[in-house]
């Protein structure tokens, strides 16, 4: 998917067919569920006369910087504020969120807040958490790590993406 994020490319990188076959093969209980594209992203190899033709936003600004963050929560069903990439996450936090919702099926977005520092302190101000990695799941803010995994360990994540008929490979 492409955010409209007006020009700031942020990246939300697309998880390989490969990372999640690796990912699966190493879980047998997993690999009989098919290898679906698990992560949508912005293409940021897109052609200029594809990209949307918007004025960038000054990100100095932190009402901006608010308000693209609402836009992308909003607009995409399940999203991962994570530092990194699905594929190669730079941190342990946001790796293990990455591998539970991989481990559910879920099709998600992510924005590596590494590569732009005004959304890294913007969404802390957004969701009034401290830390990173941040899941949103229909708009509304899940949790970091922690959370996450203890609501996947109950059932609790699960049943919420059910809920709001995320599911993937059901």
């Amino acid at each position: 998917h492409t955010l409209p994020c007006l020009s700031v490319s942020l990246p939300l990188m697309l998880s390989s067919a490969r990372v999640a076959r690796c990912f699966l093969a190493s879980r047998p209980a997993l690999a009989r569920r098919p290898v679906l594209s698990a992560v949508r992203s912005l293409a940021s190899d897109s052609h200029d006369d594809f990209k949307p033709q918007r004025q960038a936003p000054d990100l100095s600004d932190e009402k901006a910087v608010l308000e693209l963050i609402k836009q992308h929560v909003e607009e995409h069903p399940i999203l991962l504020y994570m530092k990194g990439t699905p594929s190669a996450p730079q941190c342990g936090f946001s790796q293990q969120v990455v591998r539970i919702l991989h481990a559910t099926g879920v099709d998600f977005s992510s924005i590596n807040v590494l590569e732009h520092p005004e959304i890294r302190e913007g969404i802390k101000l957004y969701s009034d958490w401290p830390t990173i990695p941040q899941l949103y799941v229909g708009g509304e803010f899940v949790g970091g790590c922690d959370i996450v995994t203890e609501q996947f360990k109950s059932g609790d994540l699960q049943e919420m993406f059910k809920q709001q008929n995320l599911l993937t490979d059901e």
